[in-house]
């Protein structure tokens, strides 16, 4: 019958131990350290080293959620495989989910309360390392969709690392990578049953339901790894080149036995771990390896020390012993020792150094508490103190290797989240937006030299299995030296916020009766980094000088003109309609705008307001906006003078005061610029929108002045009255509403209806297609082609033809015939406003043509005439209610509601 041991038995060796640390201190090989083990707060690093967990953390995160830079992310793992994989740690400085260190991680981490409870319990951290284990285990046990299923990779490794931004706003598609019977992973099994049955172990007592769930799954995925073998980074391919299983899964064969043995006390599962240690990797003398440590890959330096405490066989003791001997005094009979620097580290690897011996530092601790040899006691927590001491400033840079913690710690990690770039690029920030305290980088080279650079992710990576050994050997340290210590009151500290959302903004263009500004909407958060598709900004104006001159603010135009990355501008509305304060909003809804690269953390918009042409009342400098803006010609500035919203809320820049909250409802003004336009037994009714108006009513008389009755109401500017008599003369006035009130009523406008007059038919006609693409843009883009249908040839000179449209703000426009058969230079154009506004219509296009365009012989035609036409500001047509537009006729065909005329009399169509 095997021997027990029972962890008790170690402590009693403990002030043994003391007693002889002075006297055999000089037996060690190993360099001395200088600080006194009392020097640091070992309850404030085990408060730290735990904190960074919670910094790795994936899914939605809990109320309790102490990272204020951190929020929800991955909320979409699983979701291209139908399941929830949501949660679990982000591995390093990156966000892929790699479920093997993750494991390693999390039983490593239970190993350590198995062993220092006492030192979680006197450093106030028990709940603390509690609560993250489980996060870890929570995922574990919901990437276990069947019993021989487990999800062990969430997100792309080359993909993830291709992108440097926070976590929350990740743009790429994160896969998700299982294994099953037909792909095994008896590695990745393994360890995951290790991590869950080391789990059910610390949570017994506190929470013996969740203890029962985590055993019942740490069985099954024992006997999934047990029954179906394979190494996992041979089913998980994209893991090969970040986590491959170098050392096969035997090791965790074993490492998973142990722990269901520790769980269970069923001996079969130990008789398994003993079976699977006969298939460990040996050297050339058959030897089981002694040259490294526990780490994420290989798990039997811990299985073979829990085995040689449990069973006592000399052959797992010699193997750990040989282990302690490579790290410390050298071994036994060939000498060979782990190579030190000068300053005092054992110095394993260059990658991830302080991760190898912080893991063997916590492997020395749990081998000196059992070892009854008091030499070797000594030897083994002498080597792990000083290893720990080292990381935590007792080096010759007198340095912390530990972010946020002791003398002169690092301060740029390789992380991307808590670097918190918002342009894809690890150089902007220069500085990291946020402390990653308690993270354990990379560590120094063999020299003892150090660079923190977030460039360097050799030296200065992190990452969850780095923190995992040091977090355990803390605990220890914390229970040898640091009673009545007290971990940081109040911790984390807030950190200083910088703007995360604002507009840098600077003069476009502007003239006698406008101003065009170029404004960047920035989405630079980082606490935490946020998406949004409703951000806003308001830009303000004061129209003092526009009521002077007789104008308001209907009269005011507001246009996104020229470059424009998604926004749409209000017209100006009311703010403090007292002193003349109005804003128009220029709203990015719909448009994602994230802290992820140069294209996705900024939009730009140039707007122009605009008022009435010919006009010269225009003054920017009394506006509340235009205060501190960069000049034309000038890089945008940042500028509080331009409030931003997101989601309606206001969360940068200032407001202009009075106006009372932003947004509360005023009465609206009186509609202006009504119209009215006959048609066939109708009368069209048209005008400018108001702001803060909810609905418009319509009124009507036979008399001009009135009395007028309601006849209707709409939401929108306009109305078609069908209740009217052709011949009839109808006059009309517009009042706005809204919950404060109603307006005065417009200015009175008439029509009357009549008969659509016949088209004419003549010895010419007009063919017409639509050239645009667009019916929004700022250029509209006619095609015409004339045909002669008479018998006699007829001079184009002769001929005049009109395009029928709105323009949609009063500009002066261009003209251009980008290509005309008879010659683009024999086409002229010229815009006529007509004298009472008609369907669809307030413009005409009036094309002719120079003698030398020559004659149309008869049934000859002109070829095609592509015209084209704009605003001097390059504002937005709406061609959708323009008489003479049709969107859908892409070829040319007969089009009446173009107008011919030959000598000035109409031969050809129906004018408005």
């Amino acid at each position: 019958m095997r021997s027990k041991w029972s962890k008790k038995s170690g402590i009693l060796l403990f002030s043994i131990v003391l007693a002889l640390t002075t006297m055999l201190g000089s037996m060690t090989h190993s360099p001395v350290a200088n600080a006194a083990a009392s020097d640091y707060n070992y309850a404030e690093a085990l408060q730290k080293s735990i904190y960074f967990y919670e910094a790795q953390r994936s899914g939605p995160l809990p109320d309790n959620n102490r990272v204020e830079w951190r929020g929800d992310s991955g909320l979409q793992d699983g979701a291209d495989v139908g399941h929830d994989l949501t949660g679990g740690w982000y591995d390093a400085g990156d966000h892929v989910k790699f479920g093997f260190p993750m494991a390693a991680t999390a039983t490593m981490l239970a190993w350590s309360v198995y062993e220092y409870r006492e030192g979680y319990e006197q450093a106030g951290q028990l709940d603390e390392i509690l609560d993250n284990i489980r996060w870890a285990t929570d995922y574990f046990m919901k990437a276990h969709t069947a019993p021989n299923e487990l999800w062990g990779q969430v997100g792309n490794g080359t993909a993830d690392h291709n992108w440097w931004g926070p976590a929350e706003v990740m743009p790429m598609e994160r896969p998700a990578y299982k294994i099953d019977a037909n792909n095994p992973g008896s590695d990745l099994a393994g360890e995951t049953a290790a991590a869950l049955a080391a789990s059910s172990i610390i949570f017994r007592d506190s929470d013996p339901a969740y203890a029962d769930k985590l055993l019942r799954h740490a069985k099954e995925l024992y006997d999934f790894a047990d029954q179906y073998r394979g190494k996992y980074s041979d089913s998980i391919t994209d893991a090969r080149q970040f986590y491959n299983s170098w050392s096969g899964y035997a090791d965790e064969l074993s490492w998973g036995g142990v722990w269901l043995y520790l769980a269970t006390e069923d001996e079969a599962y130990l008789d398994k771990a003993i079976a699977a240690s006969e298939l460990w990797g040996t050297n050339q003398q058959g030897e089981w390896d002694y040259k490294w440590t526990h780490a994420w890959d290989d798990k039997h330096y811990g299985a073979q020390l829990l085995l040689a405490r449990i069973t006592e066989d000399p052959r797992f003791i010699r193997s750990v012993e040989k282990n302690i001997e490579f790290w410390t005094t050298g071994v036994q009979g060939t000498g060979e020792r782990v190579t030190y620097t000068p300053g005092g580290l054992a110095h394993l690897d260059q990658w991830g150094v302080l991760r190898y011996a912080a893991n063997q530092a916590f492997l020395a601790f749990v081998y000196s508490d059992w070892v009854d040899d008091p030499a070797k006691q000594l030897n083994a927590r002498s080597f792990a103190e000083r290893q720990i001491l080292y990381m935590l400033g007792d080096n010759p840079r007198n340095s912390s290797y530990v972010v946020g913690f002791g003398n002169n710690p690092p301060q740029r990690p390789h992380h991307r989240t808590s670097h918190g770039s918002w342009a894809d690029s690890q150089n902007v920030p220069d500085d990291h937006r946020h402390i990653l305290y308690g993270a354990l980088v990379g560590g120094p080279t063999a020299t003892d030299s150090y660079t923190d650079s977030i460039s360097d992710y050799v030296s200065n990576e992190v990452a969850i299995d780095y923190n995992a050994g040091f977090t355990g050997a803390l605990a220890r340290m914390m229970i040898l030296h640091g009673q009545g210590q007290q971990p940081l009151p109040s911790f984390p500290a807030p950190e200083e916020r910088e703007d995360e959302m604002f507009v840098e903004a600077s003069v476009n263009a502007s003239g006698s009766n406008f101003v065009e500004i170029r404004a960047l909407l920035n989405n630079r958060s980082g606490w935490p980094a946020r998406a949004s598709e409703e951000m806003s900004f308001r830009y303000y104006v004061d129209l003092s000088e526009a009521v002077e001159a007789g104008y308001g603010p209907e009269d005011i135009t507001v246009t996104a003109g020229g470059y424009n990355q998604g926004a749409a501008v209000s017209q100006l509305q009311p703010h403090d309609t007292a002193r003349h304060i109005y804003y128009t909003t220029v709203d990015f809804t719909g448009t994602r705008i994230y802290p992820g690269g140069q294209s996705a953390y900024r939009k730009e918009v140039q707007f122009r307001i605009t008022a009435p042409l010919n006009t010269s009342f225009w003054d920017n400098t009394n506006d509340f906006s235009f205060q501190g803006l960069a000049p034309q010609g000038a890089s945008p500035i940042k500028t509080p003078y331009i409030p931003v919203f997101d989601a309606g809320q206001h969360v940068f820049g200032e407001l202009p005061q009075g106006g009372g909250n932003p947004g509360e409802p005023v009465a609206p003004a009186a509609p202006r610029n009504v119209t009215a336009v006959p048609g066939d037994s109708l009368v069209r009714l048209t005008w400018n929108a108001v702001s803060g108006a909810h609905d418009y009513a319509v009124r009507r008389s036979l008399v001009s002045g009135g009395p007028y009755e309601t006849i209707g109401t709409t939401t929108e500017p306009a109305y078609i009255d069908t209740d009217v008599v052709n011949d009839t003369a109808y006059y009309y006035v517009i009042t706005a509403r809204n919950a404060a009130g109603e307006s005065l009523p417009s200015t009175q406008v008439n029509a009357r209806p009549r008969v659509a007059p016949v088209p004419v038919e003549g010895d010419l006609k007009v063919q017409y297609r639509n050239g645009d693409g667009s019916s929004a843009d700022n250029q509209i883009r006619p095609h015409f082609r004339i045909v002669n249908t008479s018998e006699e040839t007829v001079p184009l000179s002769e001929i005049t033809l009109r395009y029928y449209y709105t323009i949609d703000g009063d500009v002066p426009q261009q003209f251009h015939c980008d290509y005309a058969v008879i010659g683009s230079g024999n086409v002229n154009g010229r815009f006529v406003k007509l004298d009472s506004a008609q369907t669809g219509s307030d413009y005409y296009l009036e094309i002719s043509f120079a003698h030398g365009a020559g004659s149309l012989a008869p049934g000859a035609d002109s070829g095609e005439i592509q015209a084209r036409f704009n605003k001097s500001n390059w504002s937005n047509y709406n061609e959708t209610d323009d008489y003479s537009y049709n969107g859908t006729q892409q070829t040319f065909a007969d089009w009446d509601k173009v107008t011919l005329y030959r000598n000035g009399t109409l031969i050809w169509g129906v004018e408005p």
